[in-house]
């Protein structure tokens, strides 16, 4: 099985495009994004888990402390890809619109060679990664279960997945995040002379909460499907940081650190099983939720010539990585209404820029009309709600105690005006929610 395994990942891996005209002088982009993983699970942000890697990144770029995504992974990944706010294009959890642009699409138009390996679950097409711009993809959860026959799941030990659109089984004894790793290592390593885009969501630190080789109980089994013990959690928070590791020793050895944009994020909160410390102070995992344990997400940034141990305090928004992206290859950015990002780059130098004022946010994973939505505006401070919850939410973080309008300061009755303001903006586009056609969903 090995020696069947190991020359067919090598022939689908070599199956990228390279563009002929591919300007040389453009920066390479590697994005890794870990899955549940929040803010806390950083050693460099406070947390008490081993990520040396990580926070070494952080020592040599700029680490950002107000980053925040959806809370559940397809709404992120489709904001993300999209640089639009969830109530432009959100079409069903799992899925992700054929008829949007993705910053693949954007890269590879421009003459990038595009990498995507990891965690799929936005279309079980066969194309579905070419014809969102990657010339070639290592995915778990696009054609194949997510779980085998037996119920267990088919990420991790003994992983099965599609390897540009074709299902492959693994030998025994491998495990997932490896062999996605191994991927992306030998496509930037095909691909060192030209302009590349790796995004590399990876299936890490996701439940069920199993061991990993590293871990003393590792067990080449295929993985559990129970979600609840998180006793292996630090394990493979050690691991996610330990493959981050790999992939910058290659670009140092590879001498293209000086010219390769390293982004590292995480989807949305921790799960709800997990409690970590932040500040030596307990942190319940808060994945599905709309407070900040469910949505401050880190964000580490080493960008060539910019800025190196700097600690940026303002808002970013999973918009604002598609226009960042775009000012990286020094191309244009999508100019249309539904385009939502705020550009981050000129902060990667230190550069004086505008800082972004709110954060809107249309979250409804499991049904896609308006109705159900839970829609909420926010600054660094406060939140507003559309039903018209307004919380201090640096002094009342788990949102049990509404400031009301009798009860505000004049200050707070400004922000609640400006918030409210945000959410009007978009209201438009919350209506057509609920018009949205079976064939956007289903074709």
């Amino acid at each position: 099985m090995e020696k069947y395994f190991l020359p067919m990942l090598t022939l689908c891996m070599s199956s990228g495009y390279l563009h002929a005209s591919t300007p040389k002088n453009r920066m390479n982009i590697v994005l890794i994004m870990a899955d549940d993983f929040g803010y806390e699970c950083i050693g460099a942000n406070g947390g008490n888990y081993q990520t040396p890697h990580i926070d070494k990144l952080a020592e040599e770029g700029i680490r950002f402390e107000h980053c925040h995504s959806n809370p559940l992974s397809t709404p992120s990944r489709v904001q993300l890809m999209t640089g639009k706010y969830n109530v432009h294009n959100y079409v069903a959890f799992g899925k992700l619109d054929r008829g949007e642009e993705t910053f693949g699409n954007i890269l590879k138009n421009a003459g990038y060679a595009t990498c995507i390996a990891g965690k799929w679950q936005l279309g079980k097409e066969k194309d579905s990664p070419k014809h969102f711009g990657f010339d070639t993809s290592c995915l778990w959860q696009q054609t194949a279960s997510a779980v085998d026959e037996q119920g267990h799941d088919t990420r991790y030990a003994n992983p099965v997945m599609d390897i540009n659109g074709e299902t492959i089984e693994s030998p025994q004894g491998t495990f997932g995040p490896d062999i996605f790793c191994d991927f992306v290592l030998d496509f930037i390593k095909r691909h060192k002379e030209s302009p590349f885009f790796v995004y590399y969501p990876m299936v890490l630190t996701h439940c069920p909460f199993v061991s990993t080789p590293d871990s003393e109980e590792w067990s080449p089994m295929r993985s559990p499907t129970y979600k609840g013990n998180a006793v292996h959690f630090p394990d493979m928070v050690e691991y996610t940081d330990k493959l981050v590791g790999r992939i910058l020793k290659q670009l140092d050895e590879l001498q293209l650190r000086d010219n390769t944009l390293i982004i590292f994020t995480g989807d949305n909160g921790t799960d709800s099983p997990v409690i970590s410390m932040l500040n030596g102070k307990p942190y319940p995992g808060g994945k599905g939720k709309t407070i900040d344990s469910g949505t401050h997400v880190p964000l580490i940034v080493s960008c060539p010539q910019g800025e190196k141990g700097k600690v940026n305090k303002e808002l970013i928004d999973f918009t604002d990585f598609l226009p960042t992206l775009c000012d990286v290859a020094g191309i244009n950015r999508p100019t249309t209404p539904e385009t939502d990002g705020k550009s981050f780059y000129p902060q990667l130098y230190g550069k004086k820029t505008e800082a972004r004022k709110w954060i809107y946010c249309w979250y409804a994973p499991r049904q896609v009309y308006d109705e159900k939505a839970t829609v909420f505006a926010r600054d660094r401070k406060y939140k507003l709600y559309r039903t018209g919850e307004f919380y201090d939410i640096e002094n009342d973080f788990y949102e049990k105690s509404p400031i009301t309008k009798p009860n505000m300061t004049g200050k707070q009755k400004k922000i609640f005006k400006a918030l409210q303001t945000v959410i009007n903006k978009y209201e438009d586009a919350a209506k057509k929610k609920n018009k949205i056609s079976k064939k956007a969903i289903y074709h």
